[in-house]
């Protein structure tokens, strides 16, 4: 038998998901997102799940051409824009779309022959990527001379606190740059879910499109999205501990009572993060418990005291469609994106199309 640690993934409840982001904005073109090898799920499987986006995002040339040996058809647009000069030539074999944020990347472009669309990133108050709004009618005029199509695009820097007032800033600030007759993209899955006024001709959903929500407050099914995850394990071995006695390295955990403690098929070296310390939760057979001591590289050990009859082999969830990922990543005090791509390591993976 191989490794019980597998990796679920619900190409239904991603197409579920990518239907949720049409009905909030129906008269918007949507750019499904999947970098970092479809934020964990498998670019490939990913991009046939989203088959009915108008296009998808990529963060290099590498992912593109990827995608286009698989024989993916689909508008695919690069995030980040080509890295030398030298990229051009294949963003125009590939038929892809590309951003342009800088000066560097201006002077890449050539005369000759181009993408048929470039997407033209302007820096409303990131500060991470785009031009300044000083150099926006500079660089748009170098571009609309030899592309037939610009689309204009910013990012928001903390869309993902409702309570802040910046997406409204740089709103504005993209809306004295540009007319509305052009094409446009401001909204993220947390611009998407959250600030309908930053609705464009185009709309760039990511997180949401997994199942997670983009907000710092809440889960995805409070917006109507479903999990693509999920990860599961089994336990490998099952003891009483006594009061008094330690488990795990270093001894930073020490029973308060006589429990029973269960050791799971899963550690950092599959991706589970290593700073879930004691008491982010896990479901044993459904019954929720909790991770005692520090995570190994294998392994890690479980409080079975809400599950006393369990034993070797019996199902251990860390997180899925009764155990958001967001829940576990404020535990481990990080953020489900980083989880969910971290699943690359040597997880089994699982498809359903229920």
């Amino acid at each position: 038998m191989t490794r019980p640690t597998r990796v679920t993934v619900d190409l239904s409840a991603a197409r579920a998901n990518l239907r949720r982001a049409r009905e909030l904005a129906p008269n918007s073109k949507l750019m499904a997102v999947v970098k970092a090898d479809g934020y964990g799920h498998g670019i490939v499987r990913m991009a046939g799940a989203f088959a009915d986006a108008d296009a998808l995002g990529v963060a290099s040339l590498d992912e593109a051409e990827v995608l286009r040996r698989a024989g993916v058809e689909q508008r695919i647009v690069l995030l980040e824009g080509p890295f030398d000069a030298g990229e051009f030539q294949t963003i125009v074999e590939l038929n892809l779309d590309t951003v342009i944020h800088s000066h560097r990347q201006l002077e890449y472009l050539p005369d000759g022959k181009t993408p048929n669309s470039v997407w033209l990133k302007v820096d409303t108050g990131m500060h991470r990527l785009g031009f300044d709004p000083c150099e926006f009618r500079a660089a748009y005029e170098r571009i609309a001379s030899v592309v037939p199509e610009v689309i204009l695009m910013s990012h928001f820097a903390n869309a993902d606190d409702r309570s802040s007032s910046m997406v409204e800033q740089q709103s504005a600030v993209f809306d004295a740059l540009v007319d509305g007759e052009r094409p446009c993209s401001l909204a993220n899955s947390a611009g998407l879910l959250g600030w309908r006024g930053t609705h464009r001709q185009w709309v760039r959903p990511g997180v949401m499109l997994y199942g997670v929500s983009p907000f710092i407050d809440t889960i995805g099914r409070d917006h109507d999205l479903k999990p693509v995850m999920s990860l599961e394990t089994e336990l490998i071995s099952t003891r009483h501990v006594a009061a008094g006695e330690s488990v795990g390295y270093g001894g930073r955990f020490r029973a308060s009572e006589s429990m029973p403690v269960g050791v799971a098929a899963c550690g950092y070296g599959d991706g589970y993060p290593r700073h879930a310390g004691t008491g982010t939760p896990v479901l044993v057979n459904g019954a929720r418990c909790r991770v005692i001591g520090e995570c190994s590289m294998d392994m890690i050990a479980i409080d079975l005291s809400a599950a006393p009859g369990a034993q070797i082999g019996d199902r251990v969830t860390l997180w899925g469609a009764q155990l958001p990922v967001e829940e576990i990543a404020r535990s481990a005090g990080t953020i489900p994106y980083e989880l969910l791509c971290g699943m690359k390591l040597r997880a089994r993976f699982v498809e359903t199309d229920d």
